[in-house]
């Protein structure tokens, strides 16, 4: 869409003014969908790596560690862009931006297929790291300006679902193409879906001409808010147990539940679609309360990991408590999303890079404890630090819970009528 789009301010009760529920033009929705694409593509292309390493280690001829660190190198990129994107582009029409980060994934994804050694393939997952960095840091300031506040949990809901798909499909799918196809076919693939969703992006974006810019001091103003960090406390200890419980699951499944690989596939497979199903959920509390949605999936993966722990011997009993797992950690992201925009709604760009460089960092600190830990003390202690970790960040939510809920700072919604 070319022309700029239609401007309306969404004013707050005290003004006698009365949002409306739903935006009417439906290019608002078609918008959010393209970026829930481009999640999709995103997140496929991140994940790729884990279901063809051990072909693509064989190719380039280095060893399956070395070509892991193409994983590595993705996070650690993406923990940096997340915060400096908004920084740097701040001057520039937001939806110039958010087309640039996907034609840097296209590139990236270019870039693999064509890879005849590491270091070319680590330069593709580098720009791989900033696109998604980038994305992830402005994607729910592009939807404040997309949808009225109230239905922005459920627009974050969708772009999520790009999440859950790629989740779910990403790794079978990739694997299965590249034992059919070779290893350099899937990331092919990929990247014709990025492309789609830079198209699909380029139909529905509207103008978004650039608000204040964000000035790098404005980083630590926004961390400072007791709102945003009592937030990013509870995704360092949730979000770290998750992925130190989730990562190692599969040696409890193995040692201590004793399930053959197929069976293992299909709990993981269960796993996945669960969690498309807590996306959904996620949105309908954080609509209420976004620390709602963090407490139910807190306390749901907490319960699950205490399942996992003490019932690990029993099939069908660690069966379901994987599939509520799953549920419970797809309601994380959209409650956190919410609850950070709706504590920083006008440094949304800042505080949503603060939350993905956090979510980085607690992703590597979670994946480096679990591994330590099932060193030392067995395959069922990264499951028991998953439950601490949860119940704690349960506790540091609570406890700000209890002094009341904020009031929603009001917001423009850009491109309703």
């Amino acid at each position: 869409m070319d022309g700029s789009a239609p401007q309306s301010t969404w004013k707050s009760a005290q003004d006698g003014a009365t949002p409306h529920e739903e935006p009417e033009a439906p290019a608002v929705w078609t918008a959010i969908g393209a970026l829930a694409l481009g999640v999709f593509a995103l997140v496929t292309s991140e994940f790729l790596p884990a279901s063809v390493l051990t072909p693509l280690a064989a190719d380039l001829g280095v060893s399956v560690g070395a070509a892991g660190q193409a994983v590595t190198a993705t996070a650690v990129v993406g923990a940096i862009a997340a915060p400096l994107t908004p920084v740097l582009t701040g001057r520039f029409d937001r939806r110039l931006v958010m087309w640039g980060l996907m034609a840097l994934l296209c590139v990236s994804n270019l870039l693999t297929v064509f890879a005849v050694n590491l270091p070319m393939l680590l330069v593709a997952r580098v720009l791989l790291g900033a696109s998604l960095g980038g994305f992830w840091s402005m994607a729910a300031a592009l939807a404040m300006r997309l949808v009225p506040a109230k239905a922005l949990p459920r627009a974050m809901s969708i772009v999520f679902t790009g999440v859950s798909v790629a989740t779910v499909s990403a790794a079978p799918v990739g694997a299965y193409v590249s034992a059919t196809l070779g290893w350099r076919a899937a990331f092919v693939i990929a990247g014709a879906v990025g492309a789609l969703a830079l198209l699909a992006q380029v139909v529905t974006l509207p103008r978004l001409a650039p608000t204040t810019p964000p000035k790098l001091r404005g980083l630590w103003q926004v961390a400072r808010r007791p709102g945003v960090a009592a937030a990013l406390i509870a995704v360092l200890l949730v979000i770290s147990g998750h992925f130190a419980g989730f990562t190692y699951v599969r040696p409890v499944l193995e040692q201590v539940t004793h399930l053959g690989f197929e069976t293992i596939s299909l709990v993981l497979l269960v796993f996945g679609v669960a969690g498309f199903f807590g996306n959904f959920a996620g949105a309908f509390l954080a609509e209420r309360d976004p620390r709602l949605a963090v407490l139910a999936g807190a306390g749901l993966l907490a319960a699950s990991a205490l399942a996992v722990v003490t019932l690990g011997a029993f099939a069908a009993v660690v069966a379901v408590a994987l599939a509520v797992w799953g549920f419970a950690f797809a309601m994380l992201p959209v409650g956190f999303q919410a609850w950070v925009t709706s504590e920083a709604s006008d440094q949304a760009e800042l505080a949503g890079g603060l939350l993905t460089s956090t979510f980085q960092v607690a992703i590597a600190l979670g994946a480096v404890s679990g591994g330590v830990l099932v060193d030392h003390l067995g395959a069922v202690s990264a499951s028991a630090y998953a439950g601490l970790a949860a119940a704690t960040g349960i506790a540091v939510v609570a406890a700000l819970r209890r002094g009341g809920r904020p009031e929603p700072t009001p917001v423009a919604c850009e491109a309703c009528p």
